[in-house]
């Protein structure tokens, strides 16, 4: 069964939005440069909101071990998504300081980067065309690919089921496939989340 990640969330009603949905997570963006930026104060807000049956992920750039630490262990979110140049000490630290799982993000290009990313001590691997820009890369590069994953890069309501049904993946990651105008859009995130359940033959409880 493919998990949902619905990433980005910023508002009252993206909350609302997801607990609706109930997508397996939310991810919570604290990189400085991101338009999607929250703070430590509005995400504690908007975790407050949310169903305790979904899992909330910090995602950071290249942020000091001690921030994301304090953040996983105060229980703001459950685990931490790294897509800048944190190193495999960097996670294998973070790991053990906090004791939550750590998702590395990976571009790829190529069979290069898949092999990178198949060695990560992290528990869990994104692997992305980019750092959020909305691109798919070439899927074909994932078969025969050793590990799970979360997939993102390019993935909207019209393309989650070919993702699921070519590919498997342990979870498909969206942001800005389900935006309009740059916010998120509750209909958009909806037909995500109904795509990829029913392409898993899964009715939502």
């Amino acid at each position: 069964m493919t998990k949902i990640k619905l990433c980005g969330l910023t508002r009252p009603a993206d909350i609302a939005a997801a607990n609706e949905i109930r997508p397996d997570f939310i991810g919570f963006v604290f990189a400085t440069h991101s338009r999607r930026r929250v703070s430590k104060e509005t995400a504690a807000a908007l975790r407050a909101a949310l169903r305790t049956d979904i899992g909330a992920v910090g995602v950071f750039v290249d942020e000091a071990l001690d921030t994301v630490v304090r953040l996983l262990r105060e229980g703001l979110i459950d685990a931490a998504q790294l897509h800048g140049g944190e190193s495999e000490d960097y996670i294998r630290r973070l790991r053990d300081a906090a004791g939550k799982p750590v998702i590395r993000a990976f571009r790829v290009t190529g069979p290069r980067d898949l092999a990178a990313a198949a060695t990560s001590a992290a528990d869990h691997l994104l692997l992305d065309a980019g750092a959020g820009e909305g691109r798919v890369f070439d899927w074909r590069l994932l078969r025969d690919f050793p590990r799970p994953y979360f997939l993102a890069g390019g993935l909207t309501p019209a393309n989650a089921a070919e993702a699921v049904r070519q590919l498997h993946p342990y979870a498909l990651d969206v942001s800005s496939g389900i935006e309009t105008d740059g916010v998120k859009d509750e209909k958009k995130m909806t037909a995500f989340a109904a795509a990829v359940r029913k392409e898993d033959g899964y009715e939502q409880p």
